[in-house]
């Protein structure tokens, strides 16, 4: 039996010759450095530096020589993998620089467009109108007051004195949520009464006078619903705004006082007002307010004078109902009406607001166009 060979010379094993083991190693190089993207060159280092790469198989054989001849081959093929693994890295570096150089070009946010495709909304006006109203009668020491918009049949109509024949409590004008529930003797009875979406704000004030302390000074803003159908003119949602006083001593002088004030606050001083008779049953006695014209003052009206839009050349503007408060209503609430009198007036946030910028067609207040409502600017 023979001893192994001790003249065997590795340069014969193809894999781990010299010229072999360059050409692999250049041939890995030139694919690394020809990859153009980082996808190429995860293709490059799997087929020349991963477990089936032909550096990495000529590595396998190295076992398979003679101890003379393994440190040789080692050497040789370490520094070739050596040069393929720092050819892997800085093609790396190149292509990821290139890629973030990339990202920044075409991902460049101009920060001196607009940020935001949707407009701009604002306040709706009617909301800004009601917080308007309500500012002028705070300012004179009111207190506004609120409530809700489903209504016992007792506060909107009872109290305020409506009978019980009056058209105002038919279905075909008033939105009913509940009928009246037996009253047996106690009519009259708000637990007994209808549910209803109140069409008036006048509940409030009763709700005021049940709950407050005299003196009352007063102002309740809110949402009201009739059966109407929606026109130009006309809404089943619209908004009120109504003031109440009751003190000792107050009379038809005082109102007209707080008329006149709040007609200078919202639409210049200067402006005249009148007082027509008028009736609702909550009142005694009860008028109509009317100013003056706040855009053609009355000269529409005069021979030459040029047509008013706004109040179709007639001089003169409703804006309000009036009147001192019933002393029904006063004991429905448990006032004594031989010590305490109160006046009332109210007017709708949608006809002031459209009296006030010119607004022909109230449907535009409830469309929910932000074109609309910008219109009017953003007050906070």
């Amino acid at each position: 039996m023979s001893g192994p060979s001790s003249n065997y010379d590795p340069v014969e094993v193809t894999p781990l010759s010299p010229d072999e083991v360059t050409r692999m190693r250049d041939e890995a190089i030139a694919a690394i450095n020809a990859a153009a993207d980082l996808g190429q060159l995860k293709a490059a280092r799997i087929a020349h530096a991963g477990d089936r790469a032909p550096l990495t198989l000529a590595n396998s054989e190295i076992g398979a020589l003679p101890p003379q001849a393994r440190a040789e081959a080692g050497k040789r093929v370490g520094a070739a993998r050596g040069a393929v693994r720092q050819a892997l890295a800085d093609r790396t570096t190149e292509l990821e620089a290139e890629r973030d150089q990339q990202v920044l070009l075409t991902e460049t946010v101009d920060v001196t467009l607009p940020w935001d495709r949707r407009p701009a909304g604002a306040r709706h006006p009617v909301t800004m109108a009601a917080d308007r109203l309500s500012d002028v009668f705070v300012a004179m020491g009111y207190e506004v007051a609120e409530g809700p918009e489903v209504e016992a049949e007792w506060y909107n109509f009872d109290a305020l004195n409506f009978p019980p024949d009056h058209p105002a409590r038919e279905s075909q004008d008033t939105l009913f949520v509940a009928g009246p529930k037996e009253a047996g003797d106690g009519s009259g009875d708000p637990g007994h009464s209808g549910v209803v979406l109140r069409t008036h704000t006048s509940p409030v004030q009763i709700r005021a006078m049940l709950s407050r302390p005299l003196p009352l000074y007063v102002v309740s803003p809110g949402r009201c619903f009739r059966a109407d159908a929606l026109d130009a003119t006309h809404s089943p949602v619209f908004h009120q705004i109504e003031c109440l006083a009751v003190d000792e001593g107050l009379t038809m002088a005082d109102l007209r006082g707080v008329i006149q004030a709040f007609v200078d606050a919202m639409f210049g001083e200067g402006l005249r007002t009148r007082f027509r008779p008028d009736y609702f049953p909550f009142t005694e006695p009860s008028g109509d307010v009317s100013m003056e014209c706040h855009v053609c003052r009355g000269a529409s009206t005069r021979a030459g004078g040029e047509p008013c839009r706004v109040c179709r050349s007639q001089g003169w503007i409703e804006i309000a109902g009036c009147g001192m408060v019933n002393p029904r209503v006063l004991i429905a609430c448990g006032i004594d009406p031989g010590r305490y009198t109160g006046f009332a007036f109210g007017l709708g946030i949608e006809r002031t607001l459209m009296i006030g910028h010119g607004v022909t067609d109230i449907r535009d207040t409830t469309e929910g166009d932000v074109r609309f409502s910008r219109a009017f600017g953003t007050e906070i």
